[in-house]
């Protein structure tokens, strides 16, 4: 084995330790509005949202700005 491969395998290696960090920063950082979103997801699901569903329920419809009297 000559110098030229040891150095080849050795720059490798530091690069690929240096992507597999730089994707495991990237996924880190987005982590909690991915958890966010999917607790969210989860909510509305359950039947869990703002109000709005009930009140369409019940007949209370949202005042979409036409006044029909």
């Amino acid at each position: 084995m000559s110098w030229d491969s040891v150095l080849l395998t050795v720059l490798a290696a530091f690069g690929c330790v240096t992507l597999l960090l730089t994707q495991m920063d990237d996924v880190l950082t987005r982590l909690p509005r991915i958890i966010r979103a999917w607790r969210n997801v989860r909510e509305e699901l359950r039947g869990g949202g703002d109000g709005q569903r009930e009140g369409l329920r019940d007949g209370n419809h949202r005042d979409d700005g036409d006044a029909d009297t």
